[in-house]
């Protein structure tokens, strides 16, 4: 089910704007973040991604000006990416329609009894996910 929505809205994504929904995930995240700026090892946090993709994705996101690269005034190894006018402008202009097709493709096929119970279930295997992350660190 999940692999399935997330083809549909990458697929829907591509079509009207040209995003990858890698692209839409680190603008979201950026977008919601304290004045669009994140650290880099948050970010692959979030993502749940490896820093050498993280990397190269930033530098092709960069290229397209949609975020940019800064220095950490507090950490001299450390970055912070920082999403651009231009990447602002595209996540507002894409997560409307991102939230329709989700609304289109599950929230709206469904009895609030079964959102209920599909939240339940989310919940009980992230739960499971991170003391299964807690033991193995």
């Amino acid at each position: 089910m999940q692999k399935g929505i997330t083809d549909y809205l990458g697929r829907q994504l591509r079509a009207r704007s040209g995003v990858s929904m890698a692209d839409y995930e680190v603008l979201l995240h950026l977008s919601e973040a304290p004045e669009g700026r994140l650290r880099s090892f948050v970010l692959a946090r979030w993502l749940r991604w490896e820093k050498g993709r993280l990397s190269q994705h930033l530098t092709r996101m960069q290229e397209r000006g949609l975020i940019r690269r800064e220095p950490c005034a507090t950490d001299q190894r450390g970055a912070v990416v920082v999403i651009t006018k231009k990447g602002r402008a595209l996540i507002e202009r894409t997560a409307p329609q991102v939230v329709a097709d989700v609304r289109n493709v599950l929230i709206d096929h469904v009895t609030p009894e079964q959102l209920d119970l599909l939240t339940e279930l989310g919940d009980q295997v992230r739960a499971r996910l991170a003391e299964i992350d807690d033991r193995t660190r």
